[in-house]
């Protein structure tokens, strides 16, 4: 098996690493980086548990190869904000009782900030678009909505304050 020598920013740290030409992104963030927060679902692109950002858009980690991120920009939920400083998503997802088994909300964090990063005041059903690569079996996703339009309606950019 080929390997290759990796350089790309993880949730804004530098890093190099060496990965089989085969390995896929979720398995070498989970195994290799202990970054146990990107979930595997279904391993077919369908789910959405693997959700991570790179380069500003969001991907399923299951159908990337680890060597694709190369010279890239990674963003998993363990960049997203930590145990003391929440992100203001994270915030809202609590308050508005978006979060049951949490299987599905690192991947539904990840979509949100991805619209927000691009469109500070979506609509609705902008909201409702940008989430639908996610599967969520507990919620009926009208909690995970509204906890996403909190963030827009109470913004006056906390979300960026805290990054």
């Amino acid at each position: 098996m080929s390997k290759s020598l990796i350089n790309f920013i993880l949730n804004s740290q530098k890093v190099s690493a060496q990965v089989d030409s085969d390995m896929r992104l979720v398995d070498f963030l989970r195994d290799e980086m202990g970054l146990t927060g990107t979930k595997i679902g279904c391993e077919e692109g369908g789910c959405g548990a693997c959700t991570v950002i790179i380069d500003a858009q969001t991907a399923n980690s299951c159908l990337v190869l680890a060597p694709q991120i190369d010279g890239k920009e990674v963003t998993t939920i363990e960049g997203l904000g930590s145990y003391e400083h929440l992100h203001p998503l994270q915030e809202a997802f609590i308050e508005e009782g978006a979060v049951q088994c949490g299987f599905c909300t690192p991947g539904m964090l990840l979509s949100a900030k991805a619209l927000l990063d691009v469109n500070s005041n979506p609509k609705r059903e902008e909201i409702i678009r940008s989430i639908s690569g996610n599967l969520c079996r507990c919620t009926g996703y009208t909690k995970i909505a509204n906890a996403i339009e909190k963030v827009v309606k109470t913004k006056g950019n906390r979300a960026e304050r805290s990054e």
